[in-house]
């Protein structure tokens, strides 16, 4: 790696690279179905997408890594209120351990507080989210619709308050293949 990493929006132009790139990350990963790289590729096609939020890392002149938020509900009641969720975050096997994951969702929250959201909940590794601020979501009273460790359904406010009021059942857009 030659130290060089832009983390730019994704464009049209990148989408065969991007589905090589989520495709090999999550290729050795025991938890995963291997199915990533499809999900980003209905996600693209549905209302919960956010093109400004699918972002990718360059560096030695190809990509190696991407991070995708999009839209979620979480549901109380009759009170329905829209975060984000991250899914997924995406770098080359070569590439990780290096930083560029974190970099992607620094970003990606800088670029999400901006847009206006208030928070970001995702299903994930216990040991790596909680450096960049993330915490279990059931200490929001937030219960994802799968069977899942409490530890690896997390949430974090993008500001102070992001979170405030919300609780209930994260509802994810069709494009998930969950409901």
């Amino acid at each position: 790696m030659d130290g060089v990493i832009m983390i730019r929006q994704e464009t049209e132009e990148d989408f065969r690279q991007v589905q090589e790139v989520v495709r090999l990350a999550f290729q050795g990963v025991e938890e995963s179905d291997h199915t990533e790289h499809l999900l980003v590729e209905r996600l693209r096609r549905s209302d919960a997408y956010i093109p400004q939020l699918s972002l990718v890392a360059e560096t030695d002149g190809k990509i190696a890594g991407h991070v995708l938020l999009s839209e979620v509900k979480v549901v109380s009641g009759s009170d329905v209120h829209t975060v984000l969720s991250v899914a997924p975050l995406s770098v080359l096997p070569a590439y990780q351990r290096k930083g560029i994951g974190g970099m992607l969702l620094r970003e990606a929250h800088k670029r999400a507080l901006e847009l206006g959201y208030g928070a970001v909940l995702l299903l994930g590794h216990e040991d790596y989210y909680p450096r960049f601020g993330y915490g279990r979501a059931s200490m929001f009273g937030i219960r994802f619709p799968f069977d899942a460790p409490d530890a690896c359904c997390m949430a974090m406010e993008l500001k102070a308050g992001g979170l405030d009021g919300i609780h209930g059942m994260v509802h994810y857009p069709d494009a998930f293949g969950m409901e």
